[in-house]
């Protein structure tokens, strides 16, 4: 499962291109070069230890939410090396959590507020990996690849579908999670599967085997 706080988004600037979204754990200058060397963008939370040099101040609005939107360059050494580049650095005020939120990207074209709403939806990715682990049978990804997660994860979905589909046709009232127990456990039974999802009753069954002695009624 990929890290969380690490995720890709897709946006549409000028052309359709990655950008990468990271909380503040996940700062590394060196890797943050590599996506502006190969033309993707990245959304970062800054941490207040990272000593930045301001070079140019932008106008904004602040009925946005926008507090500053400065062009900047990292001030260390050791920092300086690993990325060489201006940064764009974007102050926001998100009155939900009643926080400031500071971010860094090498994204120079989208408004300010564009580059907030951005890491703002760094939740909703968490909330759909979150969403996976509950409701798919996913245990562990059988390929690294893009490709490979991707495979894995629209199969998964399309059999929670298709459970959600037979649950609601044969009006049955168990649970998805309890449908797919069944199925895993007969899978390879010649059963119909309306059968098979029938809630079994205990002492119909044991009524119905009058040759197996009861071992408590005696």
């Amino acid at each position: 499962m990929p890290t969380p706080h690490f995720w890709k988004l897709h946006i549409t600037s000028q052309m359709l291109c990655a950008t990468f979204v990271m909380d503040r754990g996940y700062i590394d200058f060196q890797r943050l070069f590599v996506f502006t060397l190969t033309s993707a963008f990245f959304v970062v939370r800054t941490k207040s230890n990272v000593l930045l040099q301001r070079r140019y101040s932008h106008a904004i609005d602040k009925d946005t939410g926008v507090r500053s939107d400065q062009t900047v360059i990292l001030a260390s050494f050791e920092s300086a090396s690993a990325y060489p580049d201006p940064l764009r650095r974007v102050s926001y005020f998100d009155t939900e959590t009643d926080k400031r939120l500071t971010f860094l990207t090498n994204n120079f074209a989208l408004p300010a507020v564009t580059i907030a709403q951005i890491y703002r939806q760094r939740w909703q990715a968490e909330l759909f990996f979150k969403w996976i682990k509950m409701h798919l049978r996913i245990k562990a990804f059988y390929g690294t690849s893009e490709n490979a997660v991707k495979t894995q994860i629209w199969i998964a979905v399309s059999v929670y579908v298709l459970v959600a589909i037979v649950r609601k046709r044969l009006e049955l009232e168990v649970s998805l999670y309890q449908i797919l127990q069944i199925l895993s456990l007969s899978l390879f039974e010649k059963v119909p599967i309306l059968c098979a999802l029938q809630p079994l009753n205990a002492h119909e069954e044991l009524l119905d085997n009058a040759n197996q002695q009861i071992l408590f009624d005696f």
